[in-house]
């Protein structure tokens, strides 16, 4: 079974699909073994967290990427329609737009019913700062920024490595950004710990971050957002932000919404100022929260008809 055609199955799937909270997943396999791992490598390398939270990364993406692989070549052996299923779904747990979509869109109701309390419950389980005390505009940024940010993490960066290294790959990546969301803080108990997630997660999102922002200002084109402000903040505030990737989406997206992101947040109480990313040509409305799930599924479709269209010209030049 050609790749061009699981991706693209895996990818309707999940539109259609999303997560459904009945299915086990295995991005909870991989946080439970991750946990595991950190229990024992805590203990076998007490005289330094930084060589315990290596040797916990690379068990856990060498053991993601070796089950897949032997799931994929077990599969291959019995029929080619039971590979092709198991590519589907390897793929198909490894990206997530449309529960990205549906989490942001939950938000989005609770603030246009004016219950910032539940907006404020919604957005708390897409985001890691403190919510409690957010207003309407707090709420609706945290969202927007989840959405540009977790377009990389949850759907290009996934579709890139498949298109590389097959279904295995786009899994692996699954396996590492999982361990940053749960290592990578720079909080007393993960800042030498989880050193090694946090830097695997920044190198595997080094291209796709970057090859994603194109399919971005295509998308912001198409829909009539405004892609010259876009393709301005990008060059602009690309760098305005903690992680050496995230800043890149989030710009293009704060320029093509005419808004700015970032500002101050607290995490665990403590204050975190960040650099702002945008103009506020105009104030933040929850109707924002719909224009970036509408640009994030925009450009995921670009992206991958790009992808699949370059990948089928290459194997057929190579063939």
């Amino acid at each position: 079974m050609r790749l061009e055609f699981i991706i693209t199955a895996a990818l309707l799937l999940d539109i259609i699909l999303g997560d459904p909270r009945w299915l086990p997943h295995p991005v909870r396999g991989i946080a439970a073994i991750a946990t595991v791992c950190e229990r024992f490598f805590r203990k076998a390398c007490f005289f330094s967290l930084r060589i315990a939270g290596i040797l916990t990364a690379l068990t856990i993406i060498g053991l993601c990427s070796t089950a897949a692989i032997l799931i994929l070549k077990a599969t291959s052996e019995l029929h080619w329609t039971v590979a092709a299923a198991a590519g589907i779904f390897i793929l198909y747990v490894s990206i997530a737009p449309r529960d990205l979509i549906n989490h942001a869109h939950a938000v989005y109701k609770a603030l246009i019913l004016d219950s910032l309390d539940n907006a404020r419950l919604k957005v708390a389980m897409i985001v890691g700062r403190d919510t409690a005390n957010l207003d309407k505009k707090g709420i609706t940024r945290a969202a927007v920024e989840t959405v540009a940010e977790s377009l990389v993490d949850g759907v290009t960066a996934p579709l890139f490595y498949a298109l590389l290294f097959g279904p295995a790959g786009a899994l692996t990546y699954r396996a590492i950004n999982t361990l940053d969301s749960m290592f990578g803080h720079k909080n007393e108990r993960y800042r030498y710990f989880g050193w090694a997630s946090a830097r695997i997660d920044d190198i595997a999102n080094y291209l796709p971050s970057r090859i994603t922002v194109p399919f971005i200002w295509l998308a912001s084109c198409i829909l009539r957002y405004n892609v010259k402000n876009s393709i301005y903040i990008f060059f602009r505030d690309k760098r305005n932000h903690h992680s050496p990737n995230s800043g890149l989406s989030e710009a293009a997206f704060a320029g093509a919404l005419d808004v700015r992101l970032g500002g101050l947040n607290y995490y665990d109480g403590i204050a975190d100022k960040k650099p702002f990313i945008g103009d506020p040509v105009r104030e933040l409305e929850p109707s924002d929260i719909m224009k970036a799930n509408l640009l994030m599924l925009s450009t995921t479709v670009l992206f991958t008809l790009f992808g699949i269209g370059i990948h089928y010209f290459i194997m057929k030049v190579l063939s």
